[in-house]
């Protein structure tokens, strides 16, 4: 199993707007998992005679085999909890998503194998956005991104 930040909130909305907040921070959509009785994801399509069964073991894959923890969770998201679970790549990934979970109001942060992630550097090491490195820095009077150095102003002229 991969690296695991999972957090439990007491109920849809506030898991509901802690995914969107992940979503708009750029974490991509098949890296963020929203499990609640009302929307049971990806544990919905687990083999089971019921919505109990499919969350247990569901979160039995997350929690990694820990199978007091896949019931616990599943008691919660059956008794009305929501739970997001995110699956960082890195160190500032695993950082953004513990701040973005902690501020949406999560109940309980549950990580699992954070620390031995196969794709370490898949994320960018450094907390600015890659595009930046496109970005021209230099004096303001001079060129102010990469568009006017290549094509220096005056030489390219608007369509009529």
């Amino acid at each position: 199993m991969s690296a695991v930040l999972l957090a439990v909130f007491k109920g849809y909305e506030s898991a509901d707007q802690a995914r969107m907040q992940l979503f708009l921070d750029g974490f991509p959509t098949d890296r963020v998992e929203l499990t609640a009785t009302r929307e049971p994801g990806r544990a919905g399509l687990e083999p089971g005679e019921s919505l109990r069964v499919k969350l247990a073991k569901y979160f039995d894959v997350v929690c990694g085999g820990d199978h007091s923890c896949a019931e616990r969770l599943a008691s919660l998201v059956d008794e009305g909890a929501a739970t997001v679970t995110v699956h960082p790549r890195g160190g500032i990934e695993i950082e953004h998503a513990t701040r973005a979970l902690t501020s949406a109001g999560a109940a309980e942060l549950i990580d699992h194998d954070l620390k031995s992630q196969a794709f370490e550097h898949a994320a960018a090491r450094h907390d600015a956005a890659w595009v930046s490195h496109l970005w021209f820095h230099g004096p303001a009077d001079e060129y102010h991104c990469i568009y006017c150095r290549l094509f220096e102003r005056g030489t390219v002229s608007p369509a009529s």
